[in-house]
């Protein structure tokens, strides 16, 4: 709490329930009931700081010794570092860099000389550089991701490697205190919007929903596995509060192109064909030659939807995501636009359109910063 930190985030970090921390701070009394004695416990005013662990790559205090012990006795750098096993040139530096003022190398100076030195309170990149700053905010503004972000600097300032970052820096610039240079409010601008980080975490798999004779992912051409053959497509439904609306997502595996199929009904598995339909209809038929969806009960009706375009339906395996990676990574852009746990309904058509041409035309890094807009057309202009 001394470095700023409220009771109950100090005492998520400690790992404690902040009824506990409030007694480390504040001290307790408490009552036996069978005897009725009490007893008392103070507050906490002291924590003993444990040594800092360092890390074997630095040089430690005996090392040092012994390197002040073989170097008065006129042994050659090399000798020293290999009786370490250390590179020569890291026995040269230490001796250079860590001398007293007279010029004489001992190595409990040199030990305090190196601790201060990596002590020292370090500015970040992003605090330090107002133009850095001011760049990646107006670009998490409009929602671009830390990794792309990254990538459009070294295309938007190639000369100024100053400006050049990886996107780690500007996720511990949100999420570590201290780390400093950008508000922690831009983590709403993030595309999972947590406050925190989360670890992955496992799900068990359930049973698959469909019978009877259905085509899998494994019955897919091999030229929609791996990209090579344009016109296959990934599909799924996000999902408005309480499931009762949502909004189908196509996403176009060579390109990256989404389209997006307004479901205003209530009748989802029927809705959903019948958008399909009308949405296929409008392309070339070398550019829709399959569709992979997951087993969910919106293509229940996927018979009559082959049955009206020709297209074969593959489902994946149950609870495999990955095998639509490009539509669930798709559907995370997308959260930005329609957050979980608002109604999807009250979108029109035309605001879907919208928004889909805002991702269609965004760079990615997988079409080497080209825009799905871009790729798509040139499909468009082969295969009609």
């Amino acid at each position: 709490m001394k470095q700023g930190f409220n009771n109950s985030e100090a005492c998520r970090i400690v790992g404690v329930g902040r009824k506990t921390g409030s007694h480390w701070r504040n001290g307790r009394t408490v009552r036996d009931p069978a005897t009725g004695r009490t007893r008392s416990y103070a507050a906490i005013t002291m924590v003993r700081e444990q040594p800092a662990v360092i890390s074997a790559r630095y040089l430690s205090e005996e090392e040092r010794i012994t390197i002040a012990d073989r170097h008065r006795c006129g042994e050659s750098l090399c000798s020293i570092a290999a009786g370490l096993g250390r590179s020569p040139s890291t026995v040269s530096r230490e001796l250079r860099r860590n001398r007293n003022p007279a010029g004489q190398y001992r190595p409990h100076y040199a030990q305090k000389k190196a601790r201060t030195r990596r002590q020292r309170p370090r500015q970040g990149k992003i605090a330090g550089l107002p133009e850095l700053k001011a760049y990646i905010q107006a670009m998490l503004d409009r929602w671009w991701s830390p990794g792309l972000i990254c990538r459009q600097l070294k295309k938007a300032f190639p000369g100024r490697k100053d400006l050049h970052i990886v996107h780690e820096t500007i996720y511990q610039a949100l999420y570590i205190r201290g780390r400093g240079g950008l508000s922690r409010e831009l983590v709403k601008c993030l595309r999972t919007g947590r406050d925190r980080r989360k670890p992955n975490r496992s799900i068990a798999r359930r049973s698959s929903r469909f019978a009877g004779d259905v085509l899998m992912i494994s019955d897919r051409p091999d030229g929609a596995g791996d990209r090579s053959v344009p016109g296959a497509w990934e599909g799924d439904l996000i999902m408005g509060t309480q499931n009762r609306s949502a909004i189908a997502t196509l996403v176009e595996r060579s390109t990256r192109y989404l389209l997006l199929v307004h479901m205003p009904g209530i009748n989802r598995a029927e809705d959903l064909r019948d958008g399909l339909i009308t949405a296929f209809s409008q392309l070339p038929p070398a550019l829709r030659t399959s569709l992979t969806w997951d087993q969910g009960s919106e293509m229940a009706k996927h018979a009559g939807f082959t049955a009206a375009t020709g297209i074969p339906v593959y489902f994946c395996d149950p609870h495999s995501p990955w095998q639509r990676g490009t539509n669930e990574n798709t559907n995370g852009l997308l959260r930005q636009y329609f957050p979980k746990y608002s109604d999807l309904s009250v979108y029109s058509p035309q605001h879907l359109a919208d928004v889909a041409n805002s991702l269609n035309n965004r760079p990615r890094q997988n079409l080497n910063d080209d825009t799905p807009a871009e790729r798509f057309a040139r499909l468009l202009t082969t295969h009609t």
